[in-house]
């Protein structure tokens, strides 16, 4: 009989562990990190990206809520297109702010499966975000407040899921499942943009005031600072 070759495995993807190295990793000693065995990123540095984001998300609520009652605050004037369109935008901000918080938990989980602490203080807060905590001052400049942020949120998102590559299977899909929702939110905010434009013949006093091209140039560049004058 002919003797059948072994298999070769390809160099590409390392064999899968066997099932008793499975069992071994299992049993390690009671206190020990419940991360996946697999990962093999720095846990510190995975940990430090994970509290930026953190307060990112944090700060990124917090602007989003007072967002939401200055926005509800136009909204409850006399029935007309300007407080249609305002109570609509107070919704979409309520919105955001509830799935910020979500993925403030979702991000502060993953950091204590990694035996990590999750950064809430206050103290710093606004240095250790990517985004910054703008009031703005009409609806569209709160609109396009925070869809610059939801665009540095998803430029930042985007590096450390390039930077983790594969090391970090279980992190990489909390960040990119943030993401997704990222770049739903700047998509939402974009529509409300031409909701505002739509309306401006009656609701003008609400439009952008100040959009310095010098500050902002990329979201000028695409949405034209939603038509502010």
């Amino acid at each position: 009989m002919k003797a059948i070759a072994p298999k070769v495995v390809s160099s590409k993807r390392p064999p899968l562990a066997e099932t008793s190295t499975l069992h071994r990793r299992a049993r390690q000693p009671a206190g020990m990190s419940a991360a996946v065995f697999a990962d093999t990123a720095d846990s510190e540095n995975v940990i430090a990206t994970l509290n930026e984001a953190l307060a990112t998300e944090l700060v990124c609520m917090l602007r989003y809520k007072r967002h939401q009652f200055m926005a509800a605050s136009v909204g409850a004037a006399p029935v007309d297109a300007a407080s249609v369109a305002a109570a609509s935008v107070a919704a979409e901000f309520m919105a955001h702010a509830l799935d910020e918080m979500s993925h403030a938990d979702l991000l502060a989980g993953r950091i204590v499966e990694l035996d990590g602490e999750p950064n809430f203080s206050p103290d710093g807060l606004a240095a250790r975000s990517h985004a910054e905590y703008v009031e703005g001052d009409s609806l569209a400049s709160m609109i396009m407040e925070n869809l610059i942020a939801e665009r540095i949120a998803i430029e930042s998102y985007h590096e450390a899921i390039f930077c983790l590559g594969d090391q970090d299977p279980t992190t990489r899909r909390v960040l990119e499942e943030i993401l997704a929702r990222a770049a739903q939110h700047a998509e939402n905010l974009v529509t409300l943009i031409k909701v505002i434009k739509d309306c401006r013949g009656s609701i003008s006093q609400l439009r952008a005031a100040v959009c310095s091209p010098a500050h902002r140039p990329a979201a000028e560049q695409s949405i034209s600072c939603a038509g502010a004058p």
